[in-house]
């Protein structure tokens, strides 16, 4: 069998007394677009966190590719979307400059850009048809630019796996339509991308799979099937797409008693 892309184990978080995360378990394979969804302390940003090594979990484990996600992101393998408001927009950096972070574990202890590096920020920046941007203060961006900046980054990085925290807020209709088509071409190329997102409308044109969180996986599968009604309830405690719930007891034809099961008891601990 292949090495799983992320492989995530019975991992719990706790913040204090808080518990973020509770024996959450997700395996991703390789060349894979996944979306996570879940309310608002769900535990989404404290999974990104592990698995980018930021957060060390209190019990379980985390394997990027097969090891240890300090290595991975030491080796330059995960790139990162942060979500707008974790950005100092006002700091003097150049969208060129934020792009030609990704070259770091690149460059010697001098960080003096080499010809490739600049030539790999170049393409990059075509890539995601910001070029012409390169040279403005990052702030000055749109908010759809600036999604578009952090991704070229990745790209110049080289990254084997992207985690986009919420790409599509505050994005126009464009930049959108740039985003999804930039990701399902890296994710072509090879590239594993988990984007975490309200944007429940947009996940089957862009994911080939879903995961449904509420400090542990309650569900992973095709999005259509993770968005069905009564599985969305799960987690919301109503259907955020507004369609009409089913039955009690009829669980839209579908079979999920193992992951009702997992909610339930989810619930009932917090």
């Amino acid at each position: 069998m292949s090495t799983p892309a992320i492989l995530v184990e019975n991992v719990t978080v706790h913040y204090g007394e808080v518990l973020a995360l509770d024996s959450a378990s997700l395996s991703l394979d390789a060349a894979r677009i996944c979306g996570l969804i879940g309310m608002n302390g769900s535990g989404k940003s404290t999974l990104f966190k592990v698995i980018m090594g930021m957060i060390k979990p209190d019990a379980g484990r985390v394997l990027i590719g097969g090891q240890s996600p300090s290595r991975a992101r030491k080796e330059g393998g995960i790139g990162y979307v942060p979500q707008s408001e974790d950005v100092d927009w006002q700091f003097p950096l150049s969208v060129r400059d934020v792009v030609m972070m990704g070259r770091y574990g690149h460059q010697g202890f001098t960080r003096r850009p080499s010809k490739a590096d600049r030539a790999a920020v170049d393409e990059a920046l075509d890539r995601v048809e910001l070029g012409e941007y390169a040279g403005r203060q990052i702030g000055q961006l749109s908010g759809g630019q600036k999604k578009r900046a952090f991704v070229a980054r990745g790209i110049a990085q080289g990254a084997t796996m992207m985690l986009l925290d919420e790409p599509f807020a505050g994005v126009d209709k464009r930049s959108e339509a740039t985003i999804t088509r930039l990701l399902r071409e890296l994710a072509t190329d090879g590239c594993t991308i988990l984007i975490s997102t309200h944007d429940l409308h947009a996940l089957p044109e862009l994911c080939d799979e879903a995961v449904l969180l509420m400090r542990r996986v309650l569900m992973h599968g095709a999005p259509e099937l993770v968005l069905q009604p009564e599985n969305l309830a799960m987690a919301f405690g109503l259907d955020v797409l507004n369609r009409p719930l089913p039955e009690p007891g009829t669980h839209g034809g579908h079979k999920h008693h193992t992951a009702s099961a997992d909610a339930a008891s989810a619930e009932n601990r917090g």
